[in-house]
């Protein structure tokens, strides 16, 4: 045998990129290949049926020709043996349905008393969208071990001994960094049912680190405020109408999160939630808004919303906010004043369905106070006919006073060209380092002229990203009129790409020159 194939090391590398089929038989060539072979066969697990299919025949009942879940014989000390040799293999399960293998599974766990603590003593992640059964309490009590660093699990129905083994979690796996807990199916009973048990839980993760979970009420979401490491949360606040009526206590707020993510379907759930902090100084605030109903006054919603958003916010910690909101909003700038406050933001992203009327000045407005902003999407795919755009002098004056950007998203009137110089359009201003322009539905007469504007203002971008066009919002624009401005950005493209050539050529010309 070579004497690189008696590396350990090597014979790993190599097991890794061997397909799962071929796993097999590279474990039964020798025992050199044996124990790597089996690690990266049974590391991986998309479902805990292989297991089942590693065991005895005539251990479980028959039904269609299929295994039924009653156990006919319990587990011989080999068997267990035989099973324990790969669940220490396996890292990460994912299970989903397959409800009849946990059942199995489960039953062999309750019928021996000497079943070992932990059937998978290695295990790192888990991912759980399976049912709330007992057989599942079973399981997962072998699952939660403290080697565990991540968890994702979907609960759509709970019995009392699953939430036991739920609420066991923190002591079971104590050093758990990334949590996803959700309830796809949040009935008001299952959201008051589950809610305590997995605060509690929570409660005693000092090592987690991203957590994505529900509305767990006025004493979980104050478990939540007091986790040391905890440094992204996602909420899920629409489930927040299971707690209708509770007082809005006041707390200190989350002092380390950096990133908060909420998820809405009404803006006064988010509102009274940012009202119940003394302070939210997170480094970057996140708002996913699908409306359970088409709501009635979003304007004023909104503008409430901010108000409160701009009296709870750090201003000078703030950095960055994004809202991302699936029906159309038709509003004004005038709602971001509570913003402005914060000198620091860097990135403020505005997408989809949102129709913002700004002129040039009202543009400038916006973004004077922020001298540090980097990315800017702030309108895509509006109603043109109906809403006041800026124009291409109104994107000058926004370089000016944001001299970091480097990723833009905006509409503009590109047909108004008065006291635009095609040489110098800028007169002397440009941006040198902008990565990314989407400028979207913005009018065209000339994709001429727009392409020689666009090179002076940025004459190292390579081209408009065309990317979004592939997901335009429905009903936004006519789809005929969204085929012709498709085409006329494509072939400011191909002018902007000529520009370059040329450019190029010329340089090349010039060193050969000199």
């Amino acid at each position: 045998m070579h004497p690189a194939l008696q590396n350990f090391d090597i014979i790993c590398t190599i097991c890794l990129y061997v397909h799962d089929e071929s796993l097999h038989a590279l474990a039964s060539t020798c025992r050199i290949f044996e124990r790597p072979a089996l690690d990266a066969l049974w590391r991986d697990l998309q479902s805990v049926e292989p297991l089942v299919k590693c065991l005895p025949s005539d251990l479980f009942g028959t039904e269609h020709g299929r295994m039924a879940g009653v156990l006919l014989k319990p587990l011989d000390t080999r068997t267990w043996g035989i099973l324990n040799k790969y669940t220490s293999r396996v890292h990460s399960i994912t299970q989903s349905d397959s409800l009849t293998v946990i059942g199995l599974l489960g039953s062999l766990m309750l019928s021996c008393p000497s079943a070992p603590a932990s059937l998978f003593p290695n295990l790192r992640s888990l991912t759980w969208y399976a049912d709330g059964t007992h057989y599942a309490a079973e399981f997962l009590r072998m699952a939660f071990v403290p080697t565990l660093l991540f968890l994702d699990i979907q609960i759509s129905s709970a019995s009392s001994i699953f939430l036991s083994v739920l609420s066991s979690l923190g002591t079971l796996c104590p050093h758990i960094q990334e949590l996803d807990m959700q309830l796809p199916s949040a009935t008001s009973d299952l959201v008051h049912k589950t809610s305590p048990f997995v605060a509690q839980s929570i409660s005693q993760l000092h090592c987690l680190e991203v957590l994505h979970v529900w509305d767990l009420g006025n004493q979980g979401n104050e478990h939540l405020m007091q986790l040391p490491a905890l440094k992204e949360l996602w909420l899920d606040l629409k489930t927040s109408s299971a707690w209708e009526g509770r007082s809005l206590l006041q707390f200190p707020g989350f002092h380390n999160v950096n990133f908060l993510i909420l998820f809405i379907d009404n803006f006064k759930y988010a509102s009274d939630f940012f009202r119940s902090m003394q302070v939210i100084d997170s480094k970057r605030i996140g708002i996913f808004f699908t409306p359970a109903h088409p709501p009635t006054s979003s304007s004023t919603t909104l503008s409430q919303f901010f108000t409160i958003l701009g009296e709870t916010c750090d201003h000078n910690n703030l950095l960055s906010f994004n809202i991302l909101q699936s029906t159309k909003v038709s509003t004004n700038l005038d709602i971001f004043k509570p913003l402005y406050a914060c000198h620091n933001l860097t990135q403020l992203l505005i997408e989809r369905s949102w129709d913002i009327s700004m002129a040039d000045e009202e543009l400038c407005q916006l973004v004077r106070g922020w001298p540090k902003l980097q990315v800017l999407i702030i309108s895509q795919f509006v109603a043109v006919n109906e809403t006041t755009i800026p124009t291409f002098h109104g994107l000058i004056s926004l370089l000016q006073l944001c001299p970091a950007l480097t990723s833009l998203a905006l509409v503009i009137d590109t047909t108004e060209l008065d006291g635009i110089d095609f040489k110098f359009p800028g007169g002397g201003i440009c941006n040198n380092h902008l990565e990314k322009l989407v400028l979207t539905n913005s009018p065209m007469e000339s994709p001429l002229n727009v392409a020689l504007i666009l090179s002076g203002l940025f004459p190292n971008l390579l081209k408009v990203d065309l990317d979004c066009w592939d997901s335009v919002p429905k009903n936004s624009v006519p789809q005929k009129q969204l085929a012709i401005q498709l085409e006329q950005w494509k072939a400011v493209n191909l002018f902007l790409h000529g520009f370059r050539v040329v450019r190029e050529r010329c340089t090349e010309l010039m060193s050969s020159d000199s």
